[in-house]
């Protein structure tokens, strides 16, 4: 039997030991995309406890704990943080088989040197133990990001974000990370919300115009891009609740933004043409500025309404809605192809039936612009984990070229949560010598281990344009 998460966690043969301890592991971190807060990196924040790293945002976590019948009051409640460590600690001996259960003590041993198991009975003594750890200068967010080898991070800005954070960092000669805003419109495309014509004023105001047209939105949008592009981003994101494409008249999209910008309601017709309009807008400017596009969709948000209507978005009640919209996607894809605008685009679908339609749709859109130019994301969110991950990279080698791939993200919140990267090489790395050992891929550790290299973060450095050197 083998001994709980030592050295060989994950790697079950001797090539895929090799390929990790040899080249996966001495690999640095490019971290593309996240949610940590830059606030927190510019101050250098110092968490008092465990329980304000691991439980405060993380709905992984809160959701785990909910399905364990922990009491709301102990997850996000008035509870102390003591009596919440204490919960989480007895949920997690009952989470085998659950990714939390690995990353959790991956974590525990990375940045707390604690090897042993963290249940109920042990909770007191790693309480202690990480709490002592945490009042140590090592343990602040910008050295927890640096001993995790993370060269560059990518955060989650709206265009309106006036990068305050970014520009202090910029500026901070002391902290070598580069922390990197990345766009995220949603805002600007959700013409559906009540809230949509107020967020068009916020625009126009920190765009210095007036926003009355679909047109003056769109240069607003030209010059907050502009700005985000000096301050370094070369990433936009989108979270698509579906994908769409309904082409629609230039004058016809005019009418449905004064339409919305009047107080009028829009039909379900009027909401798909506006928002086709958008993406193939902000793809062509995505394209003309060299950035990567992020496409998340496949998720069905905020089902517990009780739950929304008290505590609000991202807490833990999102699913995965059952929708393969791969016609759309490639009909879309196509649109941009067409008239010269296709970007580089990465394409997440938080359904796992969606791999092997992601992964022929790939094919139909590479040229010679970029190795991959349209890539398939990493196994998202309720994929990511050993069996979701192992699909994701199984279907991405079936239909396309996984040497290509840009890697692992941690998509998170947490200062912590860099774990997860190793996570992933270590399932990589077994993936490749199960591969390797069967006799289905020669043993030429030369070309294995520069892939490994590729994947975990060369093929990122190029795939964005970071000012990176690459790992040889």
């Amino acid at each position: 039997m083998k001994q709980f998460m030592d050295k060989d966690f994950l790697l079950r043969t001797e090539t895929a030991k090799e390929l990790y301890h040899d080249y996966a592991a001495k690999t640095p971190i490019l971290d593309y995309h996240c949610h940590i807060n830059p606030q927190e990196i510019a101050e250098d924040r110092k968490f008092e406890n465990i329980t304000q790293v691991w439980l405060g945002g993380d709905h992984y976590k809160w959701r785990l704990m909910r399905s364990n019948g922990v009491e709301e009051k102990y997850i996000t409640g008035d509870a102390s943080d003591r009596e919440k460590f204490q919960k989480w600690a007895e949920t997690l001996e009952r989470g085998i088989g659950n990714p939390l259960y690995h990353w959790s003590h991956l974590e525990l041993q990375r940045y707390f040197g604690y090897y042993g198991v963290l249940n109920g009975k042990t909770a007191e003594e790693v309480w202690n133990l990480c709490n002592e750890k945490l009042q140590q200068d090592s343990m602040s967010v910008r050295n927890l990001i640096s001993q995790s080898g993370v060269t560059l991070l990518c955060t989650t800005d709206d265009p309106a974000d006036s990068l305050e954070w970014h520009k202090v960092l910029k500026a901070d000669d002391s902290f070598t990370v580069q922390v990197l805003p990345a766009w995220r419109p949603d805002k600007a495309m959700g013409i559906e919300k009540p809230t949509f014509a107020e967020y068009i004023k916020t625009l126009g105001t920190v765009s210095g115009m007036e926003i009355g047209t679909f047109a003056d939105m769109k240069k607003a949008l030209e010059k907050r891009a502009e700005f985000f592009h000096e301050m370094g981003c070369r990433a936009s994101d989108h979270a698509l609740e579906y994908v769409m494409y309904v082409p629609a008249s230039e004058e016809e999209i005019e009418s449905i933004f004064a339409k919305k910008l009047s107080g009028s309601e829009l039909t379900k017709e009027e909401v798909l043409k506006y928002k086709t309009a958008f993406m193939l807008f902000v793809g062509g400017l995505y394209h003309r500025l060299g950035w990567a596009m992020q496409l998340h969709y496949g998720c069905k948000r905020d089902n517990n309404t009780p739950m929304y209507e008290k505590m609000g978005p991202d807490t833990g009640f999102d699913c995965i809605n059952n929708y393969a919209p791969s016609g759309q996607m490639a009909d879309f894809l196509d649109a941009l192809n067409k008239t010269g605008d296709l970007p580089k685009t990465i394409i997440y679908s938080l359904n796992p039936n969606d791999d092997e339609a992601i992964g022929t749709i790939l094919g139909c859109f590479q040229d010679s612009s970029a190795a991959a130019k349209i890539q398939q994301g990493s196994a998202w969110w309720f994929n990511d984990h050993k069996v979701g991950m192992t699909k994701q990279l199984t279907s991405l080698a079936n239909l396309g070229c996984l040497s290509n791939f840009v890697g692992m993200l941690t998509d998170s919140r947490s200062f912590l949560s860099y774990a997860r990267h190793e996570y992933f090489r270590r399932i990589l790395c077994d993936l490749f010598g199960t591969w390797v050992e069967n006799g289905e891929y020669p043993k030429d550790m030369e070309v294995l281990g520069g892939i490994v290299k590729d994947i975990s973060y060369n093929n990122a450095v190029r795939y964005f344009g970071f000012d990176l050197e690459e790992v040889k």
